[in-house]
């Protein structure tokens, strides 16, 4: 459920006349406060190993306890986005990352407490400098490296991450499974 359709109550003035103003915004016919329901921002970090695996990881929480992810998470108010796949990396993984470089977008719809939250994945290519500090933390519950052949978009437990699958699998393919 969309939070437009969720919410109840101005956080304002706390009036119950909290109302949908459209599909994106409530409006408190109250105090006039308007809420807008943008897209949170989010990172994504594709990191290989020197025999061109994939950092993977398994999910600890809900949503999608014990599927397949990538290392990342939410943005933070106040960081870039280059400092925030950084934070979620070592956060998730133990590793440092010493350079990003921005690869795609994808929409998703990340669903928690009951609410569809609208996020914007922001993907990133990752390099980092010493993989002895690898291990799960945070949200992973666990770190596997995997081959292109051993990617499957099923087995990952979120909409935008099982996009990202299917793209870097089909750039493998075109590039006889090797990654650019």
């Amino acid at each position: 459920m969309y939070a437009t359709r969720r919410f109840r109550y101005c956080p304002v003035c706390g009036s119950s006349h909290f109302e949908a103003n459209g599909p994106k915004s409530l409006r408190c016919s109250d105090c006039q406060f308007e809420l807008f329901v943008n897209a949170s921002a989010a990172y994504v970090a594709l990191i290989y190993d020197d025999q061109g695996r994939l950092l993977v990881v398994r999910r600890r929480c809900e949503p999608a306890r014990g599927t397949l992810d990538l290392p990342g998470g939410f943005a933070d108010a106040g960081e870039t986005a280059e400092t925030g796949v950084a934070r979620e990396v070592k956060e998730e993984t133990g590793l440092d990352v010493t350079n990003v470089r921005f690869l795609f977008s994808l929409p998703n719809i990340y669903h928690y407490s009951g609410v569809d939250i609208p996020t914007l994945d922001l993907f990133f290519a990752c390099e980092v400098s010493d993989l002895a500090t690898l291990r799960a933390g945070d949200d992973a519950a666990e770190v596997l490296w995997l081959r292109p052949d051993e990617l499957h978009p099923a087995d990952f437990g979120l909409a935008s991450i099982r996009r990202a699958v299917e793209k870097l699998k089909l750039a493998a393919e075109e590039h006889g499974g090797t990654r650019n």
